[in-house]
C-alpha cells in the first residue's frame, strides 16, 4: 500500500456477509465509502457531527475490481489515495488488503463531486479542501 498514505481499518460484521459466506460485493463500496470519510475527517475536511446535506461531495462514478473473497472475522484495512484534483471533481484510488498476509484484496477508483445540496448544483473545490489534500498526498494535480 505504499502509495496509500491513508489507511483505515474496517472491521468485517457478520452483516456484510451474503448466502456464500463471504463479503458482499455491495458492501465493498461501503467499506471505500467509510475510508473516504475517515479520510476527509483526518484532513479537516468536515467535522463528524455535521450532516451528510453539509458534507457536499456526491458520488458520480465508481469501478471496483474483486481480487479476492473476504471472509468474516478477517482483518482488512482500506487504503485511501486523492489522485487527481479537477475544478469540481476528485478522482481516489481506493484497495482493500488482508493486514495479515498483505494480499489485496479489491480496488478501484471513485470520482467524486464537490456539491451544493441546498442549491442542487455541482461547485468548485473548496481552496481549503484543495491545500490540505494537496499537502497530504504531497501533490495531486
Amino acid at each position: 500500500m505504499a502509495d496509500f498514505h491513508f489507511i483505515d481499518p474496517i472491521k468485517v460484521r457478520y452483516a456484510d456477509l451474503d448466502p456464500q459466506g463471504h463479503v458482499n460485493n455491495a458492501k465493498h463500496l461501503t467499506y471505500f465509502e467509510q475510508a473516504r470519510i475517515a479520510y476527509m475527517i483526518e484532513l479537516g475536511l468536515f467535522t463528524k457531527d455535521q450532516s451528510f446535506m453539509e458534507i457536499g461531495v456526491i458520488l458520480a462514478d465508481v469501478h471496483i475490481t474483486y481480487l479476492a473473497p473476504i471472509y468474516f472475522g478477517e482483518h482488512i484495512k482500506v487504503g485511501v489515495h486523492a489522485v487527481k484534483l479537477g475544478n469540481k471533481s476528485m478522482t481516489w484510488a481506493q484497495n482493500i488488503v488482508d493486514v495479515k498476509t498483505g494480499k489485496e484484496l479489491a480496488k478501484g477508483e471513485v470520482i467524486m463531486v464537490t456539491y451544493d445540496y441546498k442549491e442542487e448544483k455541482t461547485i468548485n473545490i473548496p481552496h481549503e479542501w484543495r491545500e490540505k489534500i494537496k499537502a497530504f498526498e504531497k501533490v495531486v494535480e
